[in-house]
């Protein structure tokens, strides 16, 4: 895979977000869309997808390859992100997962938080659900997931 500034500069936002919302690791499924009606997959610019969740995004980075912003809704925060080719939505998507996480892949769009909210998105925006790979240290999945760093007394 070739590395450009643009895909580092979306694995670094990827990072930051799973950081917001807790990691992402975990797969909770219950209520797990099993018998769920998924609209046919939107297609658009990032604008008017994201006007199909009702969101305004804050654009986080406008190139020729990628438009990334980032919304906000009742449910909470998720990345979105537009493509200009299939290649350039597999290549980001290859480098993203490694950071965890949840996917809705859409044709060259790709929204990113956790379980719950990629599970809502797909509700209205159709797509695919991908998830990516947790590198967490700690074996089982206790309960510490995330940042230990201040234990008080």
């Amino acid at each position: 895979m070739r590395l450009t500034r643009g895909t580092l500069a979306a694995g670094a936002a990827v990072a930051a977000l799973l950081a917001l919302t807790g990691c992402g690791g975990g797969s909770d499924d219950k209520g797990a869309a099993a018998k769920e009606t998924v609209p046919a997959t939107a297609t658009g610019s990032l604008e008017e997808l994201a006007a199909e969740v009702k969101c305004k995004p804050s654009i986080q980075t406008d190139a020729d390859e990628i438009r990334q912003g980032v919304c906000k809704i009742g449910a909470g925060k998720f990345i979105l992100a537009t493509f200009a080719t299939d290649r350039g939505q597999r290549e980001w998507l290859d480098g993203a997962k490694d950071y965890g996480g949840s996917y809705l892949v859409g044709a060259k769009w790709v929204a990113v938080g956790d379980q719950k909210m990629v599970t809502t998105l797909r509700g209205r925006l159709g797509g695919t659900l991908e998830q990516g790979t947790s590198h967490h240290a700690g074996g089982s999945g206790g309960t510490g997931t995330g940042h230990s760093g201040h234990h008080g007394g």
